[in-house]
């Protein structure tokens, strides 16, 4: 049995807010984003320029767990090129292995 999930921190349509990221998800480049809460519920529908996604899984993890593989969902080649946009995004934010995100998948429905 999975542990229910706690309240979310903020809304599915702002999962997806960045013009590049938007057309990553469109041409299916993307399928998941990361954040440092929850934006969706598990069958909630996120809509971008017409086109649907629902959330699929929701789930937890930590900096240090991610890899090349995880990060492609996210539409980048490898770990160290998801960092530096991340970083680049977030000034004076560190990278910490421990630090937990929340994992939102989705998919064209």
């Amino acid at each position: 049995m999975t542990e229910p999930l706690p309240p979310k921190t903020c809304t599915i349509d702002r999962l997806v807010t960045k013009e590049d990221d938007v057309q990553k998800v469109i041409r299916g480049e993307k399928t998941a984003t990361r954040r440092n809460g929850r934006y969706a519920d598990i069958g909630e529908i996120m809509e971008l320029e017409g086109r649907k996604f629902e959330v699929h899984k929701v789930y937890q993890q930590t900096l240090g767990e991610l890899t090349d593989e995880a990060v492609r969902t996210e539409g980048y080649a490898d770990l160290e090129s998801y960092k530096n946009y991340i970083l680049s995004m977030h000034a004076g934010m560190p990278w910490l292995p421990h630090m937990k995100v929340w994992v939102h998948e989705f998919r064209a429905i």
